[in-house]
């Protein structure tokens, strides 16, 4: 299970637009905490710490413990709003959980043995189909990564659900597939220089069935005369 991490907030005494834009000013981020029954509660962070967890890994699989006047909620992130230019945060929600609430979260998959893969020592690349993966689980038992192997693959393989160690207690939200999370492709000069060759084969093809064809007239023409 991954790490809980801590953040201290504060309650917002009002909320909307201008108290949102007042609280940025002063160096908060506006966030709400809602869910399990009970009233949104309208707080704010400060951005500095944020960030810190921002710039980790995984933020939105990562349980959080939000101090807020004396009071300890548990929550998951669940939607993070950004200023379209500068990227900062700018609006955070919060879900309320229980050790035994079932979630939905995105998962992210990490990539080891790079090292070890002859497809990728022959040039060939990593095409990463999901970098994450939509998993069910309970509140107490999110997984913090899910790892694939790369040992042994060669070009064209392909690195299917079913061969990732899942953490025990949790499933996929897509079961009725083996889907790809990975493949490792041919290198793009390689798959060109293989596309040229196969364009020249067929146009040589081509010209020498127009030249039989040309002979082949030819001969009908000198039978008859």
């Amino acid at each position: 299970m991954a790490d809980v991490a801590t953040l201290n907030a504060s309650v917002r005494d009002r909320v909307g637009k201008g108290s949102a834009r007042a609280a940025r000013r002063e160096g908060f981020v506006p966030a709400v905490i809602y869910g399990d029954k009970k009233d949104p509660l309208p707080i704010q962070l400060e951005k500095r710490e944020l960030d810190k967890l921002l710039k980790k890994p995984g933020f939105f699989s990562h349980l959080i413990d939000l101090k807020v006047g004396g009071e300890s909620h548990r929550v998951l992130p669940r939607d993070l709003q950004q200023h379209p230019v500068s990227d900062f945060a700018w609006h955070v929600d919060f879900l309320r959980v229980s050790a035994t609430s079932e979630l939905t979260v995105d998962v992210p998959v990490e990539f080891i043995n790079e090292d070890k893969a002859p497809g990728l020592k022959r040039g060939g690349v990593l095409n990463v189909v999901r970098h994450t993966v939509e998993m069910n689980c309970r509140a107490d038992n999110i997984p913090e990564k899910l790892v694939v192997d790369l040992t042994g693959l060669a070009i064209g393989d392909s690195v299917h659900i079913s061969a990732i160690a899942l953490p025990e207690g949790s499933t996929p939200v897509i079961d009725d597939r083996d889907f790809t999370v990975a493949t490792i492709a041919a290198p793009t000069v390689v798959a060109e220089a293989d596309a040229e060759e196969t364009a020249a084969a067929e146009e040589a093809k081509a010209e020498d069935e127009a030249e039989d064809e040309a002979e082949g007239e030819g001969e009908e023409e000198s039978e008859e005369s």
